[in-house]
């Protein structure tokens, strides 16, 4: 019974597989990358370059179709382009970071779900935003792979000065020039994981996997490192059981990825040790008496 229920779908079937070991590299990449941003509160800056890797994305599909090439390539330059100008209008503007993101990205996502729907079709559309985790390829999981080992790298280079960006920026400016340089690899490292999660979960569901096991992780411990373990197994989680859900009960896998992983993130909330909400009523009427 539990081959047939957990096991099985995977044993029998190469699509499954391949969206296992696919979810698996967008877990192992995109989750540590949350714990960053959200320590950083720049939760919602992933949901905004989520939507800004749009547009880049729509003309790599104008240009040469549903190729992984051209769609990739596409959301890294679009992408990075919002982050840029964001950056510069923050610094010769008066308007803060946040509000300058969110004006690039709703003009990005509109851009991005004008130029899909009016040059193709409805499916078209659908596969942009909401992606197609079980269709993908040997081509798909090799960059994702690469996405994700670059990611993991990349962090344990720079690991010191993230943590010192997202903890005490001002005190990582006094001792250490590398603060921009954080700052600015943090950014490159999401606009990355968002590309790779696009190519199987959409552009809406991508910065999910990223933020909420993040989120999740934040109610089981305050040490970093294990806030990206905790993260890392919450969205490797995520992944196996949205996919099984998914195939038992013919569901869309990538909602149900990111639903199960917003289950993780309320049963955490409300059950978490650290600042859950049953551990401050406990504590609360344990201080009372």
């Amino acid at each position: 019974m539990m081959w047939e229920v957990l096991v099985q779908p995977f044993a029998d079937f190469g699509f499954m597989r391949r969206a296992l070991v696919g979810c698996l590299a967008i877990s192992l990449g995109a989750t540590p990358v949350g714990v960053f941003l959200m320590l950083r509160r720049m939760s919602l800056t992933g949901d905004a370059m989520a939507h800004a890797i749009l547009p880049g994305a729509a003309v790599g599909y104008l240009i040469a179709g549903l190729s992984l090439g051209a769609m990739t390539v596409g959301g890294l330059i679009a992408g990075m382009t919002v982050a840029l100008l964001a950056g510069f209008v923050t610094r010769a503007t008066a308007l803060r970071e946040d509000a300058s993101l969110a004006a690039f990205y709703l003009i990005s996502l509109a851009a991005g779900v004008l130029i899909v729907s009016t040059r193709g079709s409805n499916v078209d559309l659908m596969h942009v935003l909401f992606g197609t985790v079980l269709a993908l390829d040997n081509a798909a999981l090799i960059l994702l792979g690469t996405i994700a080992s670059v990611s993991v790298l990349t962090l344990a280079t720079l690991f010191r000065p993230l943590v010192l960006e997202c903890t005490d920026p001002q005190f990582l400016r006094s001792v250490s020039g590398l603060s921009a340089t954080a700052h600015l690899t943090l950014l490159v490292l999401v606009v990355l994981n968002l590309v790779g999660g696009f190519q199987a979960l959409g552009t809406l569901m991508a910065v999910g996997i990223m933020i909420l096991p993040a989120a999740a992780a934040r109610f089981w411990t305050v040490s970093i490192g294990a806030l990206i373990a905790v993260a890392t197994a919450v969205g490797m989680f995520s992944s196996v059981s949205g996919l099984l859900l998914s195939y038992h009960f013919s569901l869309p896998s990538g909602p149900a990825i990111i639903l199960v992983a917003g289950l993780a993130y309320g049963l955490s909330l409300v059950f978490g040790p650290v600042s859950g909400l049953a551990a401050r009523v406990f504590w609360g009427r344990y201080l009372e008496a």
